[in-house]
């Protein structure tokens, strides 16, 4: 029961994050709104390996939390730029498509669920699937594939493969280095590419540098509390209860910007919950 809480707060936190950093990326660059986040997240991450302690593995510990690292900042760079050019609604379940790469890495490693976890994996991954597609009244057939999801689908590809890596690493020692690993690594990949491309600090506001220091804070907490999950729990469930952060940004979508959600996504969000309480049962 532990490790599903543990995901299920780590998803709240990146769906709260995803809502805020997309907002802010309506207006402003993308690689300005990572860097800025994660600027805020680093020594926050930090302070918490000073006190928490914990050893840094092998090399294979180290390469694990970098690359899970490596694959989170460009699968979130893709996704943020698919929450800034179409709904929220659509591009965030999308993006939680990626939750098949742990799935049938873990299903393939010896996980095996009971049937009624089973079934509730199934559900859960219909109900984010369910809620992808958008009406399009230019269409003869009335439905298209929504703005962004080219995007969605690269993000979704980095997040399911940094579900893999990081629970890659934390098997292989302290959760809490481990999670320090990664936020140094997108802190230097961010660094860089603000370098490359000239992110202009001068762009931020007062209250876009509180915000996105929020979002930082969020991704490195839900980083670290996935992270424990994945040691508490089997890869192929804690990582569907993880990948539900689009039911956080889809309601902030729908109560803060008034995004509609038709028929079909309202019930992909009852399966999608559904399945939850059944893996979690």
């Amino acid at each position: 029961m532990l490790a599903f809480a543990l995901a299920l707060g780590a998803s709240l936190g990146w769906g709260t994050g995803d809502f805020i950093g997309g907002l802010r990326s309506r207006r402003l660059p993308v690689l300005t709104v990572i860097a800025a986040s994660q600027l805020a997240a680093l020594p926050v991450i930090a302070a918490a390996f000073l006190i928490a302690g914990g050893e840094i593995g092998g090399a294979e510990f180290v390469l694990y939390s970098a690359l899970a690292g490596a694959s989170q900042v460009l699968g979130l760079a893709a996704y943020y730029r698919a929450l800034s050019t179409g709904a929220m609604g659509a591009a965030a379940p999308i993006s939680a498509t990626g939750v098949l790469i742990p799935v049938v890495i873990g299903l393939a490693g010896g996980d095996r669920p009971t049937a009624l976890q089973a079934i509730g994996v199934s559900l859960a991954i219909a109900g984010v699937v369910l809620i992808s597609l958008q009406p399009n009244r230019a269409s003869s057939e009335g439905r298209a594939i929504a703005t962004g999801v080219g995007m969605a689908m690269l993000g979704a590809l980095g997040i399911g493969s940094f579900y893999v890596l990081m629970d890659a690493a934390s098997s292989r020692g302290d959760v809490v280095p481990a999670v320090f690993i990664n936020r140094s690594t997108v802190f230097a990949m961010l660094a860089v590419g603000a370098l490359l491309f000239g992110v202009r600090p001068s762009l931020l506001r007062a209250s876009d540098w509180r915000d996105l220091a929020f979002v930082g804070v969020l991704a490195s907490a839900a980083t670290l509390m996935f992270a424990a999950a994945t040691n508490e729990g089997l890869l192929s469930l804690v990582s569907v209860v993880g990948s539900l952060y689009p039911v956080a940004t889809i309601l902030l979508a729908r109560f803060v910007l008034g995004e509609r959600l038709r028929r079909a996504q309202r019930l992909g969000a009852v399966a999608a919950l559904i399945g939850v309480a059944m893996i979690a049962a």
